[in-house]
């Protein structure tokens, strides 16, 4: 137990900080939104009460900044979409909705069962200090005081109150999710024939003639059309940019690297081991007593005999996870292990043993078995380190400064961006580009705000400069445009090759199908016939053996009253499947046990009453959005 927490004690408190503070975050955004709030458009409202524009922008941020911090390389893009921002703007009107039941049902918890609550609840124990109090840097990296989190705990404790009875009320029996993951995970004993598109497609030789004439049809002009397009000039301000051009001296660096010398040393370890006798800090006093006599006797053994401190570990440690191993909890830094612990191992030599230790565990003996690290890097094997450290801050020191003189240059001198790119000493660069990112796009040319500029009527008719626009953390981007191609159907001689391609497609695709389903019309006429099919295979929706979610539902979805049964299903790209079902068979127990089913169905039985219960709320306190959803990605102009 104890190695296993001190292993993951970290992750374990970064997810839990995720997972906790984020869930203040909007309800404790309407003091700072409120002053905003007369001067916005309302965009949404609950119970009576404006949701603003402000607010909503307020709810995207905090979205944002919570999906980086749990994944930091998510591409930025990705949370600009208006499907995210929508999906911001309708939890900012869930959160109110709950907050407005809580008013109204009275549910104001008492400030002496929020600190009960904090106290006893070990998911915030990471927030409690060993000597009793709150963990303030945790909280300050949050934008916290103690106090401003309790109160944000407190309207939590209260808004969880509202649906917490409706989602713990859902009874699950255990028949239930036998027979709903039983028809889910059903496995079917299926053999298979593929009429693939391409076998067919070797066999045909279209004419020019037949060419001209699919290219003609008016079904077929979308399909060869060229999409509009810009081919633009275009210049980044950004770090890198700037990071070029800054000056500094040898005695910077050495000035830097001084003021630094923690961050250029190898930090250092310590391995040890222990004996663990648990015993809780609030446990009745003669059973501290009776845990302490203990381990006393077993640091006397250990004290006698030292070199039998593995075996006395295996023979008395109660830590399950080191006590295997002898008590060996292998190399771990400064901090990794809690306080009194760590202090411990930090203030003991070599091989030494050292006296009873106690912490929220127990009682431990612990034996310093091996130190490393703690070592200072010299300054030239780190000088590259340092160097780009100290050009990426003099860079953002200068940012501020260039960005306001680039949104000038720009803006001021429309008709070029080569006063810009001289002024700031940044590179003019060309692109194509569509009105949408295209596939393998990066930077800036990926940013849907600076094509949206490009496409701009001020860009495309007057041939000015965009706007500088934000692409990126501190990177800024300006466009030209110097040619505007418009959608249009291109010359046969042109994508000649292209549309012999997709006629020859068509038509394989036509001899597939017919092919399928005629051989499926012979299996049904003789139940018996498998020339042509593959070896039987197990297919279900854990399994699905290289079939596409549509030919697997329908394999899945046949009547199999009477089997042998065939079906035929068309494949993605025109080909066709035709399955003969031989038998049914159990779910796979691999895939999920009966234990596991029933606690996956009981959760999503409760958070479907939970849903349903929040909509209903919603209509009682006639909450609305009153913004129009946003067009899809894929269907934007």
């Amino acid at each position: 137990m104890f190695e296993f927490v001190r292993t993951h004690n970290r992750l374990f408190q970064f997810v839990l900080l995720l997972l906790i503070l984020p869930s203040f975050a909007l309800v404790g955004m309407q003091g700072y939104t409120s002053m905003m709030g007369g001067a916005n458009t309302g965009v949404a409202s609950v119970d009576g009460r404006k949701i603003t524009q402000a607010e909503w922008d307020v709810a995207q941020r905090e979205q944002a900044d919570r999906i980086r911090r749990q994944s930091p390389g998510v591409d930025a893009k990705l949370l600009d979409t208006p499907e995210v921002k929508r999906q911001a703007l309708e939890n900012l009107v869930n959160e109110r909705t709950l907050k407005a039941a809580a008013e109204h049902q009275h549910f104001t918890p008492s400030a002496e069962s929020v600190n009960a609550r904090f106290w006893n609840d070990p998911q915030f124990a990471f927030l409690r200090n060993p000597d009793g109090t709150v963990n303030k840097a945790l909280l300050a990296a949050q934008g916290m005081t103690p106090s401003i989190f309790m109160e944000r705990l407190r309207q939590d404790y209260a808004v969880r109150q509202v649906t917490a009875p409706i989602e713990s009320s859902a009874a699950v029996g255990a028949a239930s999710p036998k027979l709903a993951f039983d028809a889910l995970l059903q496995q079917r004993e299926v053999q298979l024939q593929r009429f693939d598109v391409k076998d067919f497609a070797a066999k045909l030789n279209p004419s020019d003639a037949d060419v001209e004439a699919f290219y003609k049809e008016p079904a077929n002009a979308a399909k060869f059309q060229l999409p509009e397009s810009a081919q633009i000039q275009y210049v980044v301000l950004d770090l890198d940019a700037l990071k070029k051009d800054v000056k500094f001296s040898e005695d910077d660096l050495q000035n830097y690297y001084k003021e630094n010398a923690a961050r250029y040393g190898v930090p250092e370890e310590r391995r040890a081991s222990h004996i663990l006798i648990k015993v809780e800090r609030n446990a009745p006093a003669e059973e501290r007593a009776k845990a302490k006599a203990k381990a006393e006797e077993i640091l006397a053994q250990v004290r006698k005999n030292p070199g039998e401190f593995a075996a006395l570990a295996k023979k008395n440690s109660q830590d399950e996870g080191s006590g295997a191993n002898g008590g060996d909890l292998d190399f771990f830094s400064r901090g990794a292990m809690v306080k009194e612990f760590d202090a411990a191992v930090y203030a003991m030599k070599q091989g030494e043993i050292s006296n009873l230790v106690e912490t929220d565990f127990g009682y431990h003996i612990i034996q310093l078995t091996g130190t490393r690290g703690g070592d200072k890097k010299p300054f030239e094997a780190v000088r590259t380190e340092v160097e780009n450290e100290v050009r990426k801050q003099l860079a953002q020191r200068r940012y501020s400064e260039a960005a306001e003189q680039f949104g000038n240059l720009v803006y001021e001198q429309s008709d070029s961006l080569q006063p810009a790119a001289d002024k700031l000493k940044l590179q003019v660069q060309t692109a194509t580009v569509q009105r949408l990112p295209q596939p393998g796009a990066a930077g800036p040319l990926a940013s849907p705000k600076l094509l949206e500029a490009v496409f701009g009527n001020d860009a495309l008719r007057n041939k000015r400069n965009t706007e500088a626009v934000e692409t990126g953390p501190s990177q800024l981007v300006s466009a030209h445009v110097t040619q505007h191609n418009p959608a249009r159907v291109p010359p046969l001689a042109d994508v000649k090759d292209k549309v012999r391609e997709q006629l020859v497609h068509k038509l394989a695709a036509d001899q597939a199908r017919k092919a399928g389903e005629a051989r499926l019309a012979a299996m049904k006429a003789n139940p018996a016939d498998t020339a042509g099919l593959e070896v039987a295979v197990s297919v279900s929706r854990a399994k699905p053996q290289n079939l596409t979610r549509t030919q697997l539902e329908a394999v899945l979805g046949a009547d199999a009253a009477k089997l042998p049964a065939a079906v035929g299903v068309a494949a993605d790209d025109g080909g066709y499947v035709v399955v003969r079902i031989n038998q049914l068979q159990p779910r796979d127990a691999a895939v999920i046990d009966d234990k596991r089913a029933a606690q996956q169905y009981a959760g999503a039985w409760a958070r479907a009453e939970g849903a349903a219960y929040l909509a209903a709320l919603k209509a009682q306190y006639k909450a609305a959005i009153k913004v129009e959803a946003p067009a899809s990605a894929a269907s934007a102009p």
